[in-house]
């Protein structure tokens, strides 16, 4: 792969992450609640799911897997449907000791926030479509796919995790800002709305 076309995809691919999508509002989320270092294990399931659809894009199943989305749809509006009951669970928690956020419930341990950011981000197809369009734009035919890939996949998931792990340590800055009691309260609401708007994105997601 030639040089100036790895930094045109490394801007591209950059410029592309730093947008916020549902899996970046619902590291923002965690990352308000728990701090970035919980949020990590959202960001990693986001990489993750990404790593599939990347992966179907290079071997050539995005069409395949397209065709599969009628009978799939109802894992996207299952998605929809877990991160709402979050978000409204979250919306209406009440404040919580250090203590009380330390004894975290499953859902809210690291494993539970890795499926969140799994399940944010597997069953957009929109984003398979995105990927399977951005892609080929910084392929050279006359070079092995196999060889391509090997460079440009693993490049791709380091700036996206590395990206939207920025986006949760800047959201882990303004846990400060919530100390008292009321303020917990807002945080509460505002991290239950982000998931909420994470799962309309998901809802919005059309092939």
């Amino acid at each position: 792969m030639q040089l100036d076309v790895y930094i045109a995809f490394f801007i591209a691919t950059s410029i592309m992450i730093l947008f916020p999508g549902p899996s970046v509002l619902l590291t923002v989320a965690h990352s308000l609640r728990f701090g970035w270092r919980r949020a990590l294990s959202t960001v990693a399931g986001a990489t993750c799911g990404i790593a599939i659809q990347v992966t179907a894009t290079f071997v050539g199943m995005a069409s395949f897997m397209l065709l599969l989305a009628e009978g799939f749809e109802w894992l996207r509006w299952a998605g929809v449907a877990y991160l709402l009951y979050l978000g409204l669970k979250q919306w209406r928690a009440q404040p919580e000791t250090a203590d009380e956020l330390n004894a975290a419930s499953p859902q809210t341990r690291g494993r539970g926030l890795f499926l969140q950011g799994l399940v944010v981000t597997i069953p957009n197809p929109k984003s398979l479509l995105f990927l399977a369009a951005f892609f080929p734009q910084f392929v050279d035919p006359a070079v092995p796919l196999a060889t391509q890939a090997a460079i440009m996949l693993p490049s791709f998931l380091v700036i996206t995790f590395v990206f939207t792990a920025v986006w949760a340590l800047g959201a882990a800055q303004l846990r400060g800002l919530f100390q008292s009691r009321k303020r917990i309260v807002l945080r509460n609401r505002i991290t239950g709305g982000l998931m909420m708007a994470a799962a309309a994105g998901l809802a919005a997601a059309r092939r």
